[in-house]
């Protein structure tokens, strides 16, 4: 099977790529940025350069992450952020469905596209109408009926996935549990023990990466085109445990403080979805203990930290 990757060279991405070798796909992946060999750059926004890649590969699965994927990052940039990820995602399925050999779309949406919602709707299930609440989720709404117009027009095979919070070893700092991670490496490696926090009474449905980059694999392999599948844990858990096991994980000592410039209010106090549908289609269920998320994603910040400080150290020639 060959599998066309966008956005392969990102956090989802990387576990992706990884999932489908182990399952034996000829995997491409189209990214920006820095690439590694092998990668191709593209971008999102010239129907050429998507087209060109396509027509390139001849993929028989097309596995579309590609995306502005931070809702702050989107609120400061809602026209480039409506560009990447609505008419961007035109262009894959524009060059899919012009191709000599067109592919089948899984196109990766979020649980964002459900907005704010009360306590009594959980868990969030695919019947519930969207009501997006920022330009990101707006976004992502708008390719997913992009999307599922082309599966009724233009009979496109597609699939759509709306993850929740995924975490894992590799997230940046611009996502809370990534963030929690990389500060506290920085504190292992010697930084000021202070941990300032915002708000930590959230509960959300967080789900190791590497087993949702299983469900893309099962849902391109069986799920049914035309269909919305939710993609989640099922459970909440707080945003306070989940730093409480990060410490545990990083065993050393912090001081925790509510800082009031962090302090904001939280839209939802709880949110989580249902994955009964997908469990229906594919057989998929969660493998990875939080514990084993968390730990996992710490000492992957850790030896990033580790990096960093050997690259720092060798540019001012004191490396040894």
């Amino acid at each position: 099977m060959r599998a066309l990757v966008t956005g392969g060279n990102g956090f989802v991405g990387r576990h992706l790529v990884a999932e489908l070798q182990a399952r034996g796909y000829e995997t491409f992946v189209a990214g920006t940025g820095a690439l590694e060999p092998g990668e191709t750059a593209f971008e999102l926004t010239d129907l050429a350069s998507v087209r060109a890649v396509v027509d390139r590969v001849r993929p028989e699965i097309v596995f579309h992450l590609a995306a502005h994927a931070s809702v702050a990052d989107a609120a400061r940039a809602p026209l480039e952020t409506y560009a990447a990820n609505v008419t961007g995602t035109a262009h894959v399925i524009e060059a899919i469905r012009t191709s000599d050999t067109p592919a089948r779309l899984l196109f990766v949406s979020s649980a964002e596209v459900y907005g704010a919602r009360s306590p009594a709707e959980m868990p969030l299930r695919e019947t519930a109408l969207p009501a997006p609440a920022t330009i990101y989720a707006a976004s992502k709404l708008a390719a997913e009926a992009i999307v599922l117009a082309s599966v009724h027009t233009y009979g496109l095979r597609a699939i759509v996935v709306r993850p929740f919070n995924l975490i894992g070893p590799g997230q940046s700092d611009r996502f809370a549990v990534g963030a929690f991670a990389h500060r506290l490496a920085r504190i292992a490696a010697g930084g000021p023990p202070l941990f300032p926090v915002g708000n930590l009474t959230a509960q959300r449905d967080f789900l190791d990466v590497r087993d949702a980059v299983r469900a893309f694999a099962d849902l391109a392999e069986r799920g049914t085109d035309g269909e919305t599948y939710n993609l989640c844990s099922g459970v909440p858990k707080g945003v306070a445990e989940l730093l409480r096991q990060l410490v545990f994980a990083a065993r050393i000592g912090v001081e925790i403080r509510e800082d009031p410039a962090l302090m904001r209010p939280v839209d939802m106090p709880i949110a989580y979805g249902d994955n009964a549908k997908l469990r229906a289609a594919t057989g998929w269920e969660p493998r990875l203990p939080l514990s084993r998320t968390l730990q996992d994603t710490y000492a992957a910040a850790l030896a990033l930290q580790e990096v960093s400080r050997v690259a720092a150290s060798n540019e001012t020639g004191h490396g040894g």
